[in-house]
């Protein structure tokens, strides 16, 4: 498919090109998007992007990551993962209590991880954690893995869409939205520190002389 023609562009309204914004016009706009303080929900409303380099090969950062038991590794709360009758899909519970649905979507060529969850039910899998694996060398100039993970503000997060499931239930995943970027940067620090651990130590059994 070839890029359209200009002409054709021309008629879609709010394009910034360079054909109708020079550099003066440009800066302007771009300054006038640029504030020195932004509102939470204007960073985080819909959005929920977290990002951090990992001293350990993509290869081994994505195994692990694929199998969803090493949740139980590194979230704060998921924990108890046993398989279902449905193939690929698992339920444990999340902070000692809430039923919690999983499937772990993979692609090993393009090194992307998303867990697909919800409360109470698996019938919905609408809590979905993207994560993108790229290696640090193309990136950042230096071994290792970054990892990018984001959420998206589903509706159900602002409304339990199943509330006859859990009745007694006072608080919802939703409510902690606002703490979204607070907590799984915990929680991909976690991560970071047992790959990074692990790492350490393979490398350390490896050396010659070295004892288990």
């Amino acid at each position: 498919m070839n890029p359209s023609a200009p002409s054709d562009l021309a008629s879609i309204p709010g394009l910034v090109r360079c054909e109708g914004y020079d550099r003066q016009a440009l800066g302007e706009l771009l300054t006038e998007l640029t504030h020195g303080v932004y509102p939470h929900d204007h960073v985080y409303g819909r959005f929920c992007t977290i990002h951090e380099h990992i001293d350990c090969p993509i290869d081994r950062v994505f195994a692990y990551m694929q199998d969803p038991r090493h949740l139980e590794e590194w979230t704060y709360s998921v924990r108890e993962l046993r398989p279902t009758a449905r193939p690929g899909l698992l339920v444990g519970v999340d902070a000692h209590e809430t039923p919690i649905f999983v499937r772990t979507e993979s692609n090993a060529a393009a090194h992307t991880v998303d867990y697909h969850c919800a409360w109470d039910q698996g019938d919905e899998l609408w809590m979905v954690y993207l994560n993108r694996l790229v290696p640090a060398q193309t990136v950042l100039g230096r071994p290792g893995t970054v990892v990018i993970w984001t959420n998206c503000h589903h509706p159900h997060y602002d409304r339990n869409p199943y509330p006859a499931l859990a009745p007694q239930r006072r608080e919802w995943v939703g409510d902690w939205w606002p703490l979204f970027y607070a907590g799984h940067t915990l929680e991909l620090t976690n991560l970071k520190r047992i790959l990074e651990h692990r790492q350490r130590r393979a490398e350390s059994l490896a050396q010659p002389g070295a004892q288990p």
